[in-house]
């Protein structure tokens, strides 16, 4: 069963990738996985995009740099914290997701219309309860990072990330102080240091 389904998958991915062969002359697939992830997280900061797509923060950063760049995030400071920065989708980012998903079910549409009635009934039944039972173990296996709205998880589409996120850190930046010692019989200083980073994250570049 297992095997057959698999199969069966294979080529469900080939109509995908047949549309998406149509977006390659203007994004990537890694950019066209970050833009899927803002639309779906609108006004996400970069550290947890870097999380989400499984990327260490300063190749998230480039990536959102070329983005930019192609006209399809545009970057502002973040609600709460201005230091912060939030990103976002432009009209021509979106203008490319409806492109994409238009030709996908245009070519899901012609493969369907040579299936029986009741082979197409017996898949979108069996695709909706396959579709509630995987979201509901990955829903129980995945860390919790706080940036899931309840109640939506990724749409099921193959181009979507959906691997294993990397718990992030993202709590605000605040002035901490350290304790020095000036030497042997000297007397203790107080210094501040600028950010108290989270252990083993490098600072962002609030620019990016």
């Amino acid at each position: 069963m297992a095997a057959a389904l698999d199969a069966a998958a294979g080529a469900l991915l080939g109509v995908w990738d047949s549309a998406r062969e149509a977006t390659a002359s203007r994004v990537s697939g890694a950019q066209l996985r970050a833009v899927m992830v803002v639309e779906q997280y609108d006004g996400i900061n970069l550290r947890r995009l870097a999380t989400r797509l499984d990327m260490l923060l300063s190749s998230a950063s480039r990536l959102c740099d070329r983005l930019v760049a192609a006209g399809m995030l545009e970057r502002e400071p973040g609600r709460f914290d201005r230091r912060e920065i939030s990103l976002h989708l432009t009209p021509e980012a979106r203008r490319l997701l409806a492109e994409l998903r238009n030709d996908r079910q245009e070519r899901l549409a012609a493969v369907l219309a040579a299936m029986s009635p009741a082979g197409r009934a017996a898949l979108v039944s069996g695709a909706r309860e396959f579709d509630e039972v995987a979201r509901r173990q990955r829903a129980r296996s995945a860390p919790d990072d706080g940036d899931t709205p309840p109640g939506r998880d990724w749409p099921q589409d193959p181009d979507r990330p959906d691997g294993p996120a990397r718990k992030s850190s993202d709590q605000p930046d605040r002035p901490t102080r350290a304790m020095w010692q000036g030497g042997a019989a000297g007397p203790e200083r107080t210094v501040d240091t600028p950010r108290d980073w989270p252990t083993g994250e490098p600072p962002v570049a609030r620019t990016a």
